[in-house]
């Protein structure tokens, strides 16, 4: 049955499959056979997962992850995507507690928390990888464009490549990724999110706007996992130089409501 899964997602999007397994072996919920409407496989413990590596960023750096609950509906959360945008670092640190601190959530939700998918740009303070291309422009939409700042080819750098194939094996019912705006904050969406968007800004604030309606993203994780393979992407942008901690205070609720939402 997995392989069925690996065929759709290859014909709509999901290519090159082949999860990192080598940094998964003691996680049954990473690699086992299930159906495509299966959830994940029990952690160990009902509280979070260690962190786990998925893979390393053109430096070295790993790229981690840590999984709770066991729930059937799957949310993954990307921490930070651009180096420069880290205005949702406080949010990714606080979320395992506060979503572990909702009755019955941890029997509801899978939740995969990505800490961070540019480790170098974070470093560097850099929007783009070590290699100085964006990795919110390097995915296997329909809409890809190549060039020095999106990659010759989609998924030709390390970073991308590993948040392609941890959507391709977690198969999320939602996505959502952190991000920063100069002089503004929103919620953006793509794919069938807008019922998610909209939910988002009544528990924040943060206004909706659909990707349509700021800026062409070829290549963009929303256009990908939004567009191509039609899974609800939710794009939070913080105002840039946001004090990180309000990020989260103005948008726990939020958060824990979309991630809770079926």
């Amino acid at each position: 049955m997995r392989w069925a899964w690996v065929t759709t997602c290859f014909l709509v999007g999901c290519v090159s499959f082949h999860p990192r397994s080598a940094s998964w072996p003691q996680d049954a919920s990473v690699g086992a056979d299930r159906s495509p409407g299966a959830a994940p496989a029990s952690e160990t413990s009902p509280g979070p997962s260690p962190w786990r590596v998925i893979g390393l960023s053109r430096e070295g750096r790993p790229l981690r992850v840590r999984r709770l609950g066991t729930g059937p509906r799957r949310v993954i959360w990307v921490g930070g995507i651009h180096g420069n945008e880290r205005e949702g670092v406080v949010s990714t640190a606080e979320l395992p507690a506060a979503f572990a601190a909702v009755a019955g959530a941890l029997d509801r939700v899978t939740l995969t928390i990505l800490e961070d998918i540019n480790p170098d740009g974070t470093a560097a303070n850099t929007r783009g990888n070590a290699a100085g291309v964006d990795l919110n422009r390097n995915y296997p939409a329909r809409n890809f464009l190549p060039g020095p700042t999106y990659g010759a080819r989609p998924l030709d750098q390390p970073e991308a490549e590993a948040l392609h194939d941890l959507v391709c094996d977690v198969r999320p019912h939602l996505v959502i990724v952190a991000h920063s705006w100069r002089g503004d904050h929103f919620i953006n969406f793509d794919g069938p999110a807008v019922r998610h968007a909209e939910l988002f800004s009544k528990r924040s604030g943060y206004r909706v706007k659909p990707s349509d309606r700021i800026a062409p993203t070829p290549g963009s994780l929303g256009s990908w996992v939004g567009r191509t393979l039609q899974i609800p992407i939710l794009t939070l942008e913080h105002e840039r130089g946001s004090d990180p901690r309000r990020c989260w205070e103005a948008t726990r609720e939020a958060i824990l409501a979309v991630i809770l939402s079926a």
